[in-house]
C-alpha cells in the first residue's frame, strides 16, 4: 500500500472540507438587500449548528429544524431562545458562548430561513 506525502494529504483534506454544503442564503428582501441580522445568524448557524442540525437543517445528531419545524415546536420564540441560550438535554447552552444578540439572529436565521427549506 502506497501512502500519500503528508503535504498532499493535507491539501486533500482542506479541499474537501471547503466542499462542504453550507447552510442556505439569506434571500435578498423587497429592497434588494439582505437582511445584516440574517446574514449574522446565517454565519453563526454555521459555525455552530450545522454539526448536529445539518447544513440545511435537515437534522443528524439533532433534530430538523427546516420546514417550519421549529416554528411547530416553538411557537413562542422566547422559548426557543431560552432553549438556544440554556440548552436541554442533548442541546448544549450557548448563552456562555455567543451574546444575546447573536443567539437572537441564530434563532431568526433559522425561523425565517430554514423554514423555507426542506
Amino acid at each position: 500500500m502506497r501512502l500519500l506525502p503528508v503535504g498532499t494529504t493535507l491539501f486533500v483534506v482542506l479541499t474537501l472540507g471547503a466542499c462542504s454544503p453550507s447552510a442556505p442564503e439569506v434571500p435578498v428582501g423587497a429592497d434588494g438587500r439582505t437582511d445584516p441580522v440574517l446574514v449574522q445568524g446565517r454565519d453563526l448557524y454555521q459555525a455552530n449548528c450545522v454539526q448536529c442540525h445539518g447544513s440545511g437543517g435537515g437534522g443528524g445528531r439533532g433534530p430538523q429544524l427546516n420546514g417550519g419545524t421549529v416554528a411547530a415546536s416553538y411557537p413562542d420564540t422566547a422559548a426557543q431562545i431560552e432553549l438556544v441560550t440554556n440548552g436541554k438535554g442533548a442541546m448544549p447552552a450557548f448563552g456562555g458562548r455567543l451574546e444575546p444578540a447573536e443567539i437572537e439572529a441564530v434563532v431568526r436565521y433559522t425561523r425565517e430561513v430554514l423554514a423555507e427549506n426542506g
